[in-house]
């Protein structure tokens, strides 16, 4: 097994013991990895926080800085269950993270949990001004995507969260 699957796992892992496995709860985790060691991990917050950009991945994000003790946590891998999205990207760029790995991507889950019809993840990194930003999707992708909804799902418009 790699190390990005061993760390896939552990955030799908996470997520599931935050959150459980009910699609209805969102269950989205991150892990921020530098220099082969766990740094900050989180999971989605934003119903529980009111808040609409606490992402799993900035709330890692948000921890990592402050256990690094610096906003930039340059050569940092940012493990992602679920393909992140603009914001989280953009995030992760601020932060000088150097690899995104995702698990489930936008073809995997229902259309709800993005905010764009047309863009991806990677149209983000490719016009954003870094060049070493390293992108690999598709990591465990299944066993993430069994968490979410999937594209076939009728999900009633009350549950979905970009209407």
């Amino acid at each position: 097994m790699s190390d990005d699957e061993t760390w896939m796992r552990a955030a799908r892992d996470f997520a599931v013991a935050e959150k459980g496995s009910d699609p209805a709860n969102t269950p989205i985790a991150a892990i921020l990895v530098l220099d082969g060691k766990e740094i900050a991990r989180g999971v989605n917050r934003t119903a529980e926080c009111c808040d609409a950009t606490a992402h799993a991945e900035v709330v890692t994000l948000r921890a990592g800085g402050a256990e690094h003790g610096d906003m930039r946590i340059e050569g940092a891998t940012l493990y992602s269950t679920l393909q992140p999205c603009g914001m989280c990207t953009f995030a992760s760029i601020w932060a000088g993270v150097s690899r995104i790995v995702y698990g489930a991507g936008r073809k995997d889950v229902h259309e709800m949990y993005f905010e764009d019809r047309h863009l991806s993840t990677l149209d983000f990194v490719v016009d954003a001004y870094k060049d070493d930003l390293e992108l690999v999707g598709g990591v465990l992708s299944e066993e993430c995507a069994n968490l979410y909804y999937r594209p076939w799902d009728d999900v009633p418009e009350e549950k979905q969260a970009n209407d």
